[in-house]
Formats: structure tokens, sequence, C-alpha cells
């Protein structure tokens, strides 16, 4: 086991480094780039069961250190992602990858999951009941512990692979939801996705995003995923992905630290599409600045 090495819920990882989830696209457009392959994993473009548009536009906005998106799950579907998108992808990346799913009831989480769960190339389920920007589904599911629950177990009784999920930090008690995740059967919890944010245009004076509202991510919101990491860390037995602002070597270190087992870095993939590479690359000089030897041994540290 090497320097960098962590074990995700069972799996192997060469490092801890993995892009989040509609930052990355499947992969192969980074491909163009670098190898992905030196990558922990990473987590391909949110899935839904029926194909979406998403949102109208315009859907982003730029914020002092971050920006707001409400994209609105934008995908092919699940049946186009698996017999389109996932070839594509085992082309060019040659580990387990994490399939992030959404869905707008239980049923829609379940069809879904179990549908991708039979992909050789799938390692993880990450489900996302955090969404902020869809209406009527995502993140009412990952506001209330009860609708957490419901998710996860029903996702969990048509799976086999691990089952991660993925919750908003748009809530007052974190730790409530976390563990409703954990007790219905949850592997894995990852968290946060984007804060609610807005943005108003002084000219027009309307929202700058059709959707009004949507998620606030990037640097800024750093330090409320690393407490949050913290708290879920502290109260749960199962793994914990940390993610929210993070853009470098010294922030993934923190993150495990608070109790991540692996990181997600979201919004710096579109400031800087070589970012995930550069952090990997540079982890071993910030462990030798920090006197780490290995990061599997920091998991939790800050005490």
């Amino acid at each position: 086991m090497g320097r960098l090495n962590v074990n995700l819920c069972g799996i192997e990882l060469d490092n801890p480094v993995i892009p989040a989830s509609g930052t990355f696209g499947y992969g192969y457009e980074f491909a163009e780039l670098y190898d992905i392959n030196c990558l922990g994993t990473f987590s391909f473009k949110g899935t839904t069961k029926d194909s979406r548009f998403g949102n109208p536009t315009p859907r982003i906005a730029e914020c002092t250190a971050g920006m707001i998106n409400a994209v609105g799950l934008q995908n092919p579907g699940v049946e186009k992602v698996i017999s389109h998108e996932l070839p594509k992808l085992k082309e060019v990346f040659h580990k387990p990858v994490m399939a992030n799913v959404s869905g707008f009831s239980v049923e829609d989480y379940a069809y879904t999951c179990e549908k991708l769960d039979k992909e050789e190339q799938v390692g993880w389920l990450e489900v996302n009941i955090s969404c902020p920007n869809v209406h009527g589904g995502g993140m009412s599911f990952g506001t209330d512990p009860k609708a957490a629950a419901e998710v996860t177990a029903a996702v969990k009784k048509v799976t086999t692979k691990p089952v991660i999920l993925k919750l908003s930090p748009n809530v007052t008690d974190i730790v409530s939801i976390a563990k409703a995740c954990e007790d219905a059967g949850a592997d894995g919890i990852s968290l946060i996705n984007t804060l609610l944010g807005m943005r108003i245009d002084l000219n027009r004076r309307k929202p700058v995003i059709a959707n009004k509202m949507g998620g606030f991510s990037g640097s800024a919101i750093f330090p409320v995923a690393v407490r949050m990491v913290y708290q879920v860390a502290n109260a749960v037995k199962v793994p914990v992905v940390g993610m929210g602002g993070v853009s470098c070597a010294e922030d993934v270190i923190e993150m495990m630290l608070a109790g991540a087992a692996a990181v997600e870095v979201g919004a710096a993939n579109l400031v800087n599409p070589y970012v995930c590479r550069d952090i990997v690359e540079r982890l071993p000089e910030v462990m030798d600045k920090y006197r780490i030897n290995t990061l599997s041994e920091i998991i939790g540290g800050a005490k």
C-alpha cells in the first residue's frame, strides 16, 4: 500500500482525489487533456431514470470566490448512459467509477441504481438526495431524516455495490440526516453538496439565473464543508467522502483530518481543468511538509 492509497467502502484507491459529479462529465472530455487514470476515481454526471433537458438558461452566475449553478440535472437518462456513455468512458478510464444518481421519487432512485449496479465498471453508487435546483425532487429527500432513510433502504434492496448518500448542507442538523442514512444501510456518506444561493442583476433588477436560485459552490464554502464533514465523521461509523470548495492539496489534507476517507473536487475543475491532476502530483510534497507518512493514517486526525 502506497503513501497516497486509501480505502473507500472496501475498494482500494491509488489516492483520495475524486472529481465531483457535474464537473467532470463522463471523463472522456478530460481524458483529451491528461491521463485521468492518475485519479483515485471520479463521480460521473448525475443520472436520472429519464432524460432531462435541465433548467432554462441562464444557468450560471459568478460570485466572489465561487459560482451559482442551476443546470437542473441535464443528462440523457440511465439507458443512454449505459448504452452510450459508459462504453466511451471505459476506453479512457480503467478503474472503478462512481455513478451519481438523482431522482424525483423513491422508485426513480431504486430503478436507476438497480440498472447502474449491474454495470461492471461502476464501483460505487453515489445517491444524490441533495440537489438544490430541481423542483419537486432532489433536496426534499435530503432535508428530512425519514425521507433520506427511505431512499437509502430502497436503493440497498436492489443493489450489491457500496451505496454512498450525498447530503445537502441546507439543513439545520446534518448529523441526524447522516445517521438516518447509516441506520438504513448506507455504506458511506458524501458531503457537502452546494449551498442554496442567489444573485441579482442590478441593471435588470432581476435574478441573474432563470431558476432564480441555485447551488453555490467554490472555495467560499470550504469552511462550512470542513465543519460538516467533521460533525458527520464523528457521528457515523461508515466512511465519509468530503467535498465543498476543495481546490488544492492542502485542502485535501484538511478534509481528511476532519474525517474524510476520500475527497471530491468540484467547482475548481471548471476554473482549471488540470486541478485534480495537479493536486495528486503535489500531495507527496505537502505530506512531507506536514510530516505525514501515509494519508490513511491522518483520517479523522483532528481532535
